[in-house]
Order: structure tokens, then sequence, then C-alpha cells
């Protein structure tokens, strides 16, 4: 059987000067406001990304890493909302002689705001040309838990556990992204013997409705009411230095934590580490080894 991963991203804009069109894409072309647009563009210039994308840099050495880790099974970087697109990658996977495609999600939990998306690309994408082998969601797999609690075993800090807020219609959808989150929360609590921890959303985005709840930025205050003085963020919801968690966490909830008198730190995130790619790795072998659901 002939094989290859699309191992897909939400991307990001390379340069300073893509910040209109990468924002333009994730909003399919509804426009955005002028002072909106402002600001983010003044988040990426603040971080000192002017002509190349450390994120996107990122996703590309995970991609050779994983592709190293699996040794025969080549693997194609697709971006949701920045090159190469998800078409793209699969239709080199096909051109490489792919007969089977295992689609895998940089991101562990599931949500059809999210990564139904990315599905919906890759099979629109491949259309019939090779069989997909989809990996829906990992956010219980032991690897990945075992990586997040070596980050928090042993702190003396209250752990907040948090990831990118969505709607919050999404719960009267019966989606298990909140669940999830919580589920993984747990066992890596569980896993590194933690006792002092919670839950928080980040990132969300000015859309008008209600989003999940709480956030960062809020929650840190509930906590220094409480009588924490100490806090280390564990982003389980995401497994590389994105702009959330360098502008979210590094800026804003760090400048909040000053404000209050807190300690704050957060974990280094996966990225392209060893251990991290084995998961990664595991997750692609298993799902080659079962029939495909589609």
């Amino acid at each position: 059987m002939s094989a290859a991963v699309v191992l897909m991203a939400y991307g990001s804009p390379e340069r300073l000067a893509d910040v209109p069109e990468y924002y333009a894409d994730i909003r399919g072309g509804r426009p955005i406001r002028p002072e909106h647009l402002e600001d983010l563009v003044e988040r990426y210039r603040a971080l000192g990304i002017e002509d190349e994308s450390p994120l996107n840099a990122i996703t590309e050495q995970t991609r050779a890493a994983l592709e190293r880790e699996l040794r025969d099974v080549p693997v194609f970087t697709g971006m949701k909302h920045w090159t190469p697109r998800i078409g793209d990658a699969a239709n080199r996977a096909v051109a490489a002689g792919a007969e089977t495609v295992v689609g895998l999600v940089l991101a562990p939990h599931y949500s059809v705001l999210s990564i139904a998306g990315y599905r919906e690309q890759l099979e629109a994408a491949l259309a019939g040309r090779a069989e997909l082998v989809f990996i829906d969601s990992w956010h219980d797999e032991p690897g990945f838990v075992d990586v997040l609690a070596d980050r928090v075993r042993g702190t003396d800090a209250h752990v907040v556990f948090t990831a990118h807020s969505l709607p919050a219609r999404i719960l009267d959808l019966g989606d298990p992204y909140k669940d999830q989150l919580l589920e993984t929360s747990q066992l890596v609590a569980d896993r590194a013997g933690l006792d002092d921890w919670s839950f928080s959303f980040q990132s969300e985005s000015p859309t008008g409705e209600p989003w999940l709840g709480p956030d960062i930025l809020d929650h840190l205050e509930e906590l220094h009411e409480r009588g924490v003085r100490s806090v280390l963020v564990c982003p389980v919801g995401f497994v590389a230095d994105h702009l959330e968690i360098r502008w979210d966490l590094d800026h804003e909830a760090a400048e909040k934590s000053r404000e209050l008198g807190l300690r704050f730190a957060r974990i280094e995130m996966p990225n392209a580490e060893e251990p991290f790619v084995a998961v990664l790795a595991g997750l692609v072998r298993r799902a080659l080894a079962v029939p495909s659901k589609v």
C-alpha cells in the first residue's frame, strides 16, 4: 500500500504585508474593520514578524521531522488559510503515488467549527483519487498527555490549562470540543500529580456573539481574588508558538498578571520536539493499520 500524510495547520501570514490577505481568507472575504486590522498588524509587528513567520517555520520543521520518523511515508503540509493550501498538499500526495492519505491536523481537539473544515477541504481536494484516513481527534493520546505532563509536573504554581475559545453556540450542537479539552486537562493533571489547577479559554474574537468562557484575563482576576499568587499556563489546545500564544498569553495575560501582582509563566510549546513528533508518528502508523471509515 502506497501512503502519504497531509499534515494540516491553520496557517500564518509569512510577512507583515500578508496580514490583510490572511485575515480576508479567514473571514471568507467578509470585510474587517480597519481599526481591528491595524491592531492585528501591530501585534505581528510587536512580535518582530516582518519578513518571515516563525510559526510556518515550526510547521515545516515538524513536517520534516515527521517524515524522517516515518521513513517511507512522505508528508506534505497543507494550510487551511495560507500557502501551501490543503488542496496543494492533496495534489502532491496523489502525484507522489499515494493510494491512501492520512489526514492529520496539528490541533488535538475536535470541533465542527475547526477540524471538520480541514476534513471537508481535504476530502474535496482528493475527490476520490485516494482513500482518506482522517484522524478526527487525538486529545487523549497517552504520548501527548505525557509531553504536557512533563512540563507541569512538580510546579508549585496554580496550573491554568487553556485553549482557543469558540462561539458558545457549538454547545447547542452537542459539539465535543469543550468536553475533550476538559478531559485532556484532567488526564494531564492526573499524570503530573496536580491538585491545584483550573481551565479557561483564550483568544476570543470580536464577532458580536457569546463565546466560550471564562476568558483567561477574567480568570486571572478570579484566581487573584482566591488568593493564588503564582500561575503556570499550559495551553492544551495548542501545540506550537501561535500568535495566540506569543501575544494573547506572553503579552496580554502576562501584563494582566503583573497588574495583579501574580507570578506568571507558561510552558514551552511542543513545536517540533522529538517526543511530540514521535506522538504524531504513532498516530499515523495506527491510522494506516486500520481500515478507513470513509
